[in-house]
């Protein structure tokens, strides 16, 4: 008895705090994972980068050796200032040295990557001028985008989302929750494989020292606005049609990114995700609406109730002053 009066008081408090479970299971769910990406990454990129280090270490030592009139000091600080150029984007190669960082075409490119968030980092302002421009080029321009990119999507999204799964839904009497999950996965595929898919293909023949894998990862990381900067196109040596190459990219970028927003706005229409998305919110208690109604209802009729009595009292003000007869006058004048 005291047993089933437990479980059924438990299962009470579970339901009345239904959305803090949720919520507390999303937050270690969400760290778990971190965790998790910590330590695949670690655990993959750990043995390459201790390899990279000793091969670094055996390099620079039979440098010295071969170069016995150059220090060590000297080499580190030659090194150190080519890493500083190089953090800046400006290499010391032979090879790299055609390409210029902030022509027009390369300018906009920087700009586009700003504005969008991806911010791959191999170039960046190297004045103060520059760097606060930078900043407040940023503020405006970020929430700018934002509006611009919100604006296209809810334009773009009605003729590609919602009136295709209407016109099914009412022209053959197919269930509009169905449909709706076949046109997302199929406008899901048709994205990937217009953004993602072909081209990466087209990046492997342009770039030179790109895979398919390679190429495909950089779409991925560039229209997902992380932007690790470790692959940028059109930075290798004696590229043909660079200019017009950059402004492509600045138009891939763009284009992608809206049809990106465009498929997770599609998703998250779905009923079944809208459903899933209600279990983490916070639910208003009824009481509580019940009490703000009602406040706002007899907020406003008093405020009618005051309004009505103020015309009155100007309906009054407003008329012809009219002496008024007293009884005792009346009286008066009928006896005589």
């Amino acid at each position: 008895m005291l047993q089933s009066l437990a479980g059924s008081s438990c299962v009470r408090l579970v339901e009345q705090h239904r959305s803090a479970w949720c919520f507390a299971l999303l937050v270690l769910g969400y760290l778990l994972y971190l965790v998790f990406g910590a330590v695949v990454f670690s655990s993959v990129e750990l043995p390459y980068e201790d390899l990279l280090r000793q091969e670094l270490g055996k390099l620079k030592q039979r440098f010295l050796v071969e170069h016995a009139c150059l220090s060590e000091q000297q080499l580190e600080q030659f090194l150190l200032r080519v890493l500083e150029a190089s953090n800046y984007g400006v290499s010391v190669l032979s090879n790299a040295s055609g390409n210029w960082n902030w022509d027009f075409t390369s300018s906009l490119f920087f700009a586009s990557t700003v504005l969008s968030t991806t911010g791959y980092g191999h170039t960046v302002p190297l004045s103060d001028g520059g760097k606060a421009f930078c900043i407040i080029y940023s503020v405006i321009g970020i929430p700018f985008t934002l509006l611009f990119l919100t604006a296209v999507v809810q334009r773009i999204i009605v003729y590609v989302t919602r009136r295709p799964v209407l016109y099914f839904h009412i022209r053959w009497g197919f269930s509009k929750q169905i449909v709706a999950i076949i046109h997302a996965v199929v406008l899901g595929f048709i994205t990937v494989s217009c953004f993602f898919f072909i081209p990466a293909a087209i990046f492997s023949v342009l770039e030179d020292d790109w895979n398919f894998l390679e190429s495909f990862y950089f779409c991925f990381i560039s229209l997902s606005t992380i932007g690790l900067g470790d692959y940028v196109p059109g930075e290798g040596y004696n590229q043909k049609f660079r200019e017009l190459y950059k402004i492509g990219i600045t138009c891939y970028l763009l284009l992608g990114l809206i049809a990106m927003l465009v498929v997770l706005e599609t998703f998250c229409e779905l009923h079944e995700l809208k459903k899933f998305r209600k279990l983490f919110y916070v639910k208003k208690d009824k009481e509580e609406d019940h009490v703000h109604i009602m406040e706002h209802d007899q907020l406003s009729f008093s405020s009618i109730s005051d309004q009505a009595a103020s015309m009155k009292d100007d309906q009054k003000a407003n008329e012809p002053f009219v002496t008024s007869q007293s009884p005792t006058s009346n009286d008066s004048s009928l006896n005589n």
